[in-house]
């Protein structure tokens, strides 16, 4: 027996109420389980019981067996002395509060309908990354759908709490943020914390004093970066490093950064740093005021024209110092503005239109992954394999959450579909 099937069987009442009875035979009536509490103290909440013909109002605290109370150090907390009753499979031992007096207690372990119990051991116990896959024919529509926007505004809400939280280290200034989180997705997952570290040691807004230039633009990212190979007699670079040297010292700049914070291993070479740099470098000095843009992003079409332009004439042809590319150009590609759009445009929108209370920008977050084509992926890979391909990125944000918060957790007892397959409905 685990303490989330309890907290189920709880929650919707889902034992024999016949005869209900304390340890010492006090007569008890559920008129309200109560709130499950999410936060530190008793499981739930706001309760409403009738113990021996007294109605009492307060907190319900749940353990698999009775003496885990004891266990977990209940009887010395006064946080649990309002509790009015405990709720136990296995009443293997009296409770009492900090004053000694006995809490009423239940035990629910012969109450409960085995085929209940079976098919919550089906889903929980099954080898399968998706513990339902063998029963999703059976989930309805609605179901299912009802799941994914749940899934899907828990993702937003999570990634908008990280914006609302880099905004507050940045002193409330949303360009600087956008800034900021555009670097660390263009380090696309393998150098995105090297890219973060970046930002941090290069303000928004000497940038932007200098995006007029795309030289010095340049010159500051890979200088700052410790992306020159000093050992490379380059004229462009030995430009690049010249310019730099000068910016250093005006700005009084610091690395953060070593050559050896930067991963290499394995990848394309469209993927190199130093060619999303030079990217990096085109959109911010093509873009002076980046926040406001993404807030006018309504579509992939006119995300473009602020992610994709030409780059410099040595990166069209190179892909590391001193290396030529085998084919040029090196623009950044649809797919790569879809993972910037997924994973910072809609975010900030997201967290825009929460933290200024507008709506808008949430509706105008939501609208734009379903213009999204659906990221590859494994776990995207996974639901396709059982035919749930997702059809935008709405869907695969939504079945990624979906995944990693309750398939591979086994939360199924908070999901729609694992509730509806446990209860046999």
């Amino acid at each position: 027996m685990e303490e989330a099937f309890l907290h189920f069987i709880w929650k919707f009442q889902y034992f024999d109420k016949t005869e209900l009875a304390t340890r010492d035979h006090q007569m008890v009536n559920v008129l309200f389980p109560g709130v499950h509490n999410t936060d530190a103290g008793p499981d739930f909440k706001e309760a409403k019981i009738i113990v021996a013909g007294l109605q009492w109002n307060g907190q319900v605290e749940l353990h698999v067996k009775a003496s885990e109370w004891r266990q977990h150090g209940h009887h010395t907390d006064q946080a649990y002395d309002n509790v009015i009753l405990h709720v136990v499979w296995d009443n293997d031992k009296p409770v009492q509060r900090t004053d000694g007096s006995l809490i009423p207690t239940i035990e629910l372990k012969n109450r409960v309908d085995e085929k209940l119990i079976l098919n919550y051991k089906h889903l929980i116990n099954n080898p399968y990354k998706i513990p339902c896959q063998e029963q999703l024919h059976q989930v309805s529509d609605i179901t299912w759908v009802t799941m994914l926007d749940k899934a899907l505004a828990e993702r937003m809400q999570q990634k908008a709490a990280l914006v609302i939280e880099a905004l507050e280290a940045n002193n409330n200034d949303w360009e600087e943020t956008a800034y900021r989180l555009l670097c660390r997705n263009m380090g696309f997952k393998i150098n995105s914390e090297a890219f973060y570290e970046l930002a941090k040691s290069l303000p928004y807004k000497i940038i932007r004093k200098h995006a007029d230039s795309p030289l010095q633009v340049e010159a500051l990212l890979f200088g700052q970066a410790c992306l020159f190979d000093d050992d490379l007699d380059e004229p462009y670079q030995d430009e690049l490093k010249k310019e730099y040297a000068f910016l250093k010292n005006k700005y009084s700049l610091e690395q953060n950064l070593t050559e050896a914070h930067w991963k290499l291993l394995r990848l394309r070479p469209a993927n190199f740093p130093t060619v999303r740099l030079a990217q990096l470098s085109q959109i911010l000095t093509n873009n002076l005021h980046l926040f406001n843009k993404f807030l006018n992003i309504s579509d992939t079409s006119g995300a473009a024209s602020i992610f994709k332009y030409p780059l410099t004439d040595y990166w069209k042809n190179h892909y590391q110092w001193g290396k030529v590319a085998a084919k040029s150009g090196h623009e950044i590609g649809q797919a790569s503005i879809d993972n910037i759009l997924i994973n910072t445009v809609v975010p900030l929108l997201f967290a825009y239109g929460t933290y200024m209370d507008n709506n808008v920008y949430v509706d105008k977050a939501i609208a734009l992954l379903e213009k999204i084509k659906s990221e590859k992926n494994k776990i995207l890979d996974i639901w396709t394999n059982l035919d749930r391909k997702p059809l935008s990125a709405y869907d695969s944000q939504a079945l990624i959450q979906l995944y990693n918060n309750y398939c591979k957790r086994r939360r199924c007892l908070s999901c729609s579909m694992g509730l509806s397959l446990v209860r046999g409905k």
